[in-house]
Parts: structure tokens; C-alpha cells; sequence
């Protein structure tokens, strides 16, 4: 069975829109959906349950964080694969099934991430390499405008390119190098965005749940790498594709504006502390 594990903080429209795509879009797998919901609203809960009578709520009064809504689900999903979506993700056609088959036929993989678009059908940045403090104050302060920092933003960003042809890598060679990306259609990559992943239980067994010291940002990054430390891949497969409507809260003027009156950019310079922190002196072999 697959468990789908939606993440939702007051975006009752979005969610909408993601529950009925996967109904649309699973065919005949048998599945299990629950929603993790922080500061829920009795109202919204009672209108997605009466449309989506077999949804299991996990409600929590106030915003607790990605880590912990995410883990509260893994707790209670039952099915031996795990797909973890944000509420503003939209399945497309053959998405689950491809991440599923992909997950089943290789079992060296233990997470896979689809390639996100925009809703206007443009590819996101959605798999990167292991961050960087260079590649953090690229993003985040007017660095990034420098000839430096867009080379630090283009070291981190991973953009592959189109072709059927290419099997993933095998454990401990993940692409590490933006000259060696090109013509590969799934790659093995540091680490995916966690709006939209699949992972497999025996592998998050082993591995553990993610850190809840990380409240926003880079959870996903440190989840993947912990994946890495215990033998298994982290799989981008582009031929799996979900929309994605992608709205950067911790950026909104940039540079040092946003760090001393944005909330997110705060809250993503104090992860990227807790996570350089967390793995300082650590390399993957």
C-alpha cells in the first residue's frame, strides 16, 4: 500500500486542488491519505473530509514546522511506500505511478523526487548539491548579483538535462560536478526539494525520522544526506512530473532587507546555522 502524506498550513484551495488530482491520478493503487494540518481550521476540515470521506486529519493548533507535521504522518502511514507532498503540489499524470515503479525496481534507492513545474509549465530548481555557506549568503544577500555569487548559486543548483537513456548511479557516486549533468534523465543528486518526494519505509527505518530541531528549510537537505550516510540513494526522476505553485516566503526584496524584517529569510539563515552546525568535520565517503 502507499501512504500519501499532505502537509497543509492555510492554503484550504491548494489543498483542494492536490487531493483531487490524486484521486484523478492513482489509477488503481490502493493508498492511504493523510493530512498533517497546523493552526487547522474545524470549518476546512469538515469541508475536505465531506468530499474526501476517507482522509485522516492530524490537526495541531498552532504552525509546529515541516519536521514534525511530516514525521507525525510517518507514524501513522501504514503503507510500505511514502509519498510526502506539500498542499501546493498538483500530480500529473503517471507521476505516483513512475515514482512507485522506480522505488520497487531499484532497491538501492531509498528517496526519489519528481521534477517540479510551474503552473505555467516551467521547470523549478528542485535538485541541488549539498549547501554551502557561499552558496547560502549567494541566496540570500546581494552577493548573489556578484559574478562570485552567481557562481556559487550555479555550483549548488543541479539542472539536468533530458534523455531516456540513463540509469541512475549506483550508492556513493552522485553527480557532483554541473560538467557532468548533461544528456542523463534520473540522476542520483545530493538532495530534492521536500515539497515532493517518495521514499520507501525500511529505508526511513533505518535512517530515522527528520531532525525537529529543524522548524523550516534545509530539513529536507539534512534528511537526504542522512540517507546517504546509511547506504542509500537520493534519486531525481524528471520523467515523473507534478506542478508546483512555489512561493519563496523567506525572499521577498532580498539582501539584507529581508534578513532583518522577513520572518522566513530568519528562520532560513537559522537552519542553515543548525545544519552547518549539525555536520561540521562530516564527509560522505
Amino acid at each position: 500500500m502507499l501512504s500519501i502524506i499532505i502537509t497543509h498550513h492555510k492554503t484550504p484551495v491548494l489543498l483542494k486542488l492536490c487531493l483531487k488530482s490524486i484521486k484523478e491520478n492513482i489509477g488503481e493503487l490502493e493508498y492511504e491519505t493523510i493530512i498533517g494540518d497546523s493552526e487547522s481550521d474545524r470549518e476546512v476540515r469538515a469541508e475536505i473530509q465531506e468530499k474526501f470521506p476517507a482522509i485522516k486529519f492530524i490537526t495541531f493548533k498552532k504552525n509546529i514546522g515541516y519536521a514534525k507535521i511530516v514525521n507525525a504522518g510517518l507514524e501513522l502511514a501504514k503503507g510500505e511506500y511514502i509519498l510526502i507532498l506539500n498542499a501546493d503540489i498538483i500530480i500529473l499524470k503517471g507521476a505516483i505511478e513512475r515514482l512507485l515503479n522506480f522505488l520497487k525496481e531499484r532497491p538501492l534507492v531509498g528517496l526519489v523526487g519528481p521534477q517540479l513545474l510551474t503552473f505555467t509549465n516551467k521547470v523549478q530548481d528542485s535538485c541541488f548539491h549539498f549547501p554551502t555557506l557561499g552558496a547560502i549568503l549567494a541566496r540570500r544577500t546581494f552577493l548573489g548579483k556578484l559574478k562570485w555569487g552567481r557562481k556559487k548559486i550555479e555550483e549548488f543548483v543541479v539542472r539536468p538535462m533530458w534523455d531516456t537513456r540513463c540509469p541512475t548511479s549506483n550508492v556513493g557516486h552522485r553527480v557532483s560536478h554541473m560538467g557532468h549533468m548533461s544528456h542523463i534523465s534520473n540522476m542520483a543528486v545530493d538532495w530534492v526539494q521536500g515539497s515532493a518526494m517518495m521514499v520507501r519505509r525500511s529505508a526511513v527505518e533505518k535512517v530515522g525520522l527528520l531532525d525537529e530541531r529543524f522548524f523550516m528549510y534545509l530539513e529536507d537537505a539534512d534528511w537526504c544526506r542522512r540517507f546517504w550516510q546509511n547506504g542509500f540513494e537520493v534519486v531525481y526522476l524528471p520523467t515523473a512530473q507534478m506542478a508546483h505553485y512555489y512561493y519563496r516566503s523567506s525572499q521577498s526584496r532580498g539582501g539584507l532587507f529581508d534578513l532583518l524584517f522577513n520572518r522566513y529569510a530568519r528562520i532560513h539563515l537559522i537552519s542553515a546555522f543548525k545544519y552547518f552546525w549539525k555536520w561540521r568535520g562530516i564527509k560522505l565517503t
